[in-house]
């Protein structure tokens, strides 16, 4: 009998993708034919495996996810490799909790399963019980040639071993040997921006607090003063984790009012309260996500931008280009997805029996000029105060000046109720349907330009240096129940906004922070308490990773660079690694073979990295987290894996 050969595989990050790693190796493996074989998995985290850092089922209900109950899985719904060991996503693992609670349950997971339905928003923390069960189903049915061990530290180092493979050092002082090693880091700390370090130091000096970027649960938010003015900077999705910890966490609480969407509730300060001075560049919150029954919205078809467009335009031309080639794209769909709907919902916004007809021809029409023609069209027929305004949606007050900050307010105020009430209206309302145009448009997207898909100068001055927040700001949103407690807030004084491109600065002469805005006249805002309302930076080289900054001084990684327009070279976010299976590249830029990346560390050759995939996903890169996970299995137990991939 052939003697079994042993694999001992260190996975740095115990959470989701750390975890999908797992699953995948327990899947391959066990519909493998390759022999006898040994595995040996480190699991490296100081947090519990399956949750990891973000997903702690220890946290506050009050943080949800921004995706609904149907939406996440840990493990493939269609067979990669080979099917899942578990074979259930998140969605199937709410219904079965619910109609069979079980032990390891907690009451508030038991009260939150009775309540949540396929199209709620979970908590971070149910979430993290689904991840933590899929995990411990995992181990506990472990054939007998696999050893899974959980290490609760941290991976300080990561070496090449004397005789091969790699030498992988903890922070409790233990030393592992590992012949592959897969970095699923997740977030991991940031140093602080060339602004962040001046507010924080001009703090420290005045006696004031300054609150860096931070993942919300990491964060002691009862430290900050009651019934005082604090200065929040940003308002993405972190801004609705802290603004919930500082109301309904601080003992307040939105009852229904029985009024349309937009005043559905109403705030019950319980006193304990800062008054919230929110700030942000765009001067208003992420829109809310539609209240739909599925992740895209049912009645918006891709028929401008999709996968065969997509190959058409490789095969015609090789890489396209982000503005030149898929945004035109993609902008027809959107301005298809908005006019059809609102000639469905408000036809009397449209004067002209046969508009959608003449739309569609200015769309499908090739050359240059199919926009002037389809502008043409719309102005023709639709009543001005209907017509779709991109640029707009994201910025609503671009270069309206107000007298004064409750001027603005009400302006804001007005601002979330309407969105408020988009929502509500689901498929019936043509901006949100065209916001699921863009978004349904992004899942292509990202297929089409990941591995170097798109040109470099694309890649940096187009896709992330304007689509990219253009999207983020109307299509990744929070729930539309945070808008309308956002709105409810407002009405009852707790939360005041600051004005778009706000500028902070510190008085040490006052001792505070100070904080205005060029298009909102009156005095200046002011607070000894300034939060950075968003996650430390996912950048390689800004990382205070201790992991992270070994393997780059010792060179056994580097960061991604690619040559802007100008050609300049830019060292980009994330780590400069071979084609799938991402295996780094070291300073040479030869593979660091058996050194494996996933996750946001990735973020330099795949655009928009998911915080979790899509179950039943209708496009590839809705499960591109799985494939990844599947990929590397799949290597780490190839007993002969050929080549290099070349990247072009």
């Amino acid at each position: 009998m052939a003697e079994a050969r042993t694999i001992r595989v260190a996975i740095v990050g115990a959470g989701p993708r750390g975890t999908s790693v797992l699953e995948r190796l327990l899947a391959q493996l066990s519909a493998a034919e390759a022999g006898p074989l040994r595995l040996a998995v480190e699991l490296i985290d100081p947090y519990p495996a399956g949750p990891g850092h973000v997903w702690r089922t220890d946290q506050s209900r009050l943080y949800l996810m921004n995706t609904q109950s149907f939406y996440p899985t840990l493990v493939p719904g269609r067979e990669l490799h080979a099917i899942s060991p578990t074979g259930a996503s998140f969605d199937a693992w709410r219904l079965a909790r619910r109609r069979s609670p079980e032990a390891g349950l907690s009451a508030a997971d038991v009260a939150e399963l009775a309540a949540l339905e396929s199209t709620g928003f979970p908590s971070r923390a149910l979430y993290g019980r689904y991840l933590r069960w899929t995990f411990e189903r995992l181990v506990a049915e472990l054939p007998a040639n696999v050893t899974v061990r959980q290490r609760r530290t941290e991976a300080r180092a990561v070496r090449p071993g004397a005789a091969g493979g790699y030498v992988v050092e903890l922070a409790d002082e233990t030393v592992l040997q590992a012949d592959k090693v897969v970095l699923a880091l997740g977030h991991v700390p940031s140093r602080l921006g060339e602004d962040q370090v001046r507010l924080a130091t001009g703090a420290r000096k005045a006696g004031l607090r300054y609150w860096p970027p931070a993942v919300p649960n990491d964060v002691d938010w009862s430290a900050l003063p009651e019934q005082e003015p604090v200065l929040v900077r940003g308002m993405g999705l972190n801004f609705f984790d802290i603004v919930g910890q500082l109301t309904e966490g601080r003992g307040g609480r939105f009852v229904d009012t029985g009024e349309a969407a937009g005043e559905a509730v109403r705030y019950l300060p319980s006193g304990r309260e800062p008054l919230i001075l929110a700030a942000s560049r765009r001067g208003v919150p992420y829109r809310a996500k539609a209240e739909l029954q599925s992740y895209y919205p049912k009645s918006v078809r891709l028929g401008f931008l999709t996968a065969d467009a997509v190959s058409r335009l490789v095969s015609g031309i090789g890489r396209p280009g982000f503005d030149h080639d898929l945004w035109p794209l993609l902008l027809r769909d959107t301005y298809w997805a908005y006019y059809e709907t609102l000639c469905r919902v408000r036809p009397r916004a449209v004067q002209c029996a046969d508009f959608l007809p003449r739309l569609n021809a200015a769309l499908q029409s090739e050359g240059p000029h199919w926009e002037d023609a389809a502008v043409s069209a719309v102005r023709a027929c639709v009543e001005p105060a209907e017509q779709l305004d991109l640029p707009a949606l994201v910025r609503p007050f671009a270069g309206r000046h107000f007298a004064g900050h409750s001027a603005f307010d009400a302006a804001v105020h007005d601002y979330l109720q309407a969105d408020a009430r988009g929502s509500a209206a689901g498929e019936d309302d043509p901006v949100k349907m065209a916001i699921g145009a863009l978004n349904a448009g992004r899942a292509v997207i990202k297929t089409a330009v990941a591995d170097g898909g798109i040109p470099e100068a694309s890649w940096l001055g187009e896709l992330r240096g304007w689509f990219e927040g253009f999207v983020e700001g109307l299509a990744s949103g929070p729930p539309a129940l945070r808008t309308e407690q956002l709105a409810a807030l407002a009405r009852a004084g707790v939360v005041r906004f600051l004005g778009p491109d706000p500028v902070f600065s510190l008085d040490e002469d006052l001792a505070v922070f100070t904080a205005a805005s060029p298009w909102v006249g009156g005095d200046d805002l002011q607070a000894r308490e300034l939060v950075e309302a968003m996650a430390p930076a996912n950048r390689v080289l800004q990382s205070a990773s201790t992991l992270l900054e070994q393997l780059l001084a010792d060179g056994l990684v580097r960061p991604k660079i690619m040559l802007a327009g100008d050609g300049e070279a830019v060292a980009t976010s994330g780590l400069d690694v071979s084609l799938p299976p991402y295996r780094a590249l070291n300073a040479a830029g030869k593979v660091a073979d058996g050194l494996y990346v996933l996750g946001l560390q990735l973020s330099s050759v795949q655009w928009g990295t998911a915080i979790a995939a899509e179950a039943d996903s209708a496009y590839p890169s809705g499960y591109q987290t799985l494939k990844d996970a599947d990929a590397i299995a799949s290597h780490v137990l190839a007993r002969d894996v050929g080549p290099d991939p070349v990247r072009l």
